[in-house]
């Protein structure tokens, strides 16, 4: 059963986005989990956050910031520990001025004391968020996790399928596949989305 906040997206002409950036950091693109696959969505979320900007859609980021004893780092190692080169963005993707960073220390970028909900919440001048664009890595992991977060609490969610990725292909496509069966989540390529946000200033 959707949510009341999905339940309103539905209805609602205009829908409010954000978008989401996952781990768009140094160890996952040159450090210790580093993925060519991850690189090569680079180009396209970097495209899609300059358009998110102009058309004042809010850009948040949700970042790996791990401490030492966090679970994660026993299946995966150390990556992204906190205050390390391997927690920043990297400098294709540079956050500015206006947009938000929200740290984790699990899969779920609504991890870490419900800071992500809040912002969501507040955005539009406290309409709130209704859609959330979702890009980064790694689509059977972080995304799936933080998408399902988000259907959990009513926001509708699109997949930039163009803009993340996984380690594998394998894991790419099932991670997709899981999000589209159990999340309801639509999917679209960066070129569609944006001109879904440019149309907000027709």
């Amino acid at each position: 059963m959707p949510g009341k906040r999905g339940q309103e997206s539905i209805n609602d002409k205009s829908p409010r986005y954000v978008v989401l950036v996952t781990d768009m950091l140094y160890d996952f693109i040159y450090g210790k989990l580093r993925s060519r696959r991850a690189k090569s969505i680079v180009p396209k979320i970097r495209i899609l956050l300059e358009q998110a900007r102009k058309n004042n859609v809010p850009v948040i980021y949700c970042n790996d910031e791990h401490n030492p004893n966090d679970p994660e780092l026993f299946l995966w190692g150390a990556h992204a520990m906190k205050g390390t080169k391997g927690s920043e963005v990297v400098e294709d993707l540079c956050p500015k001025v206006k947009d938000k960073i929200v740290t984790k220390t699990a899969y779920s970028a609504f991890d870490g004391g419900g800071r992500l909900d809040r912002i969501l919440r507040e955005s539009y001048k406290g309409k709130g968020a209704t859609s959330l664009i979702m890009t980064g890595i790694h689509t059977h992991i972080c995304i799936k996790h933080s998408v399902y977060d988000a259907f959990v609490r009513g926001y509708d969610t699109i997949i930039a399928v163009d803009a993340v990725n996984a380690f594998t292909k394998k894991d790419h496509l099932f991670g997709l596949k899981y999000m589209k069966d159990h999340y309801n989540s639509k999917f679209m390529e960066i070129g569609a989305i944006i001109e879904e946000i440019d149309h907000l200033r027709d």
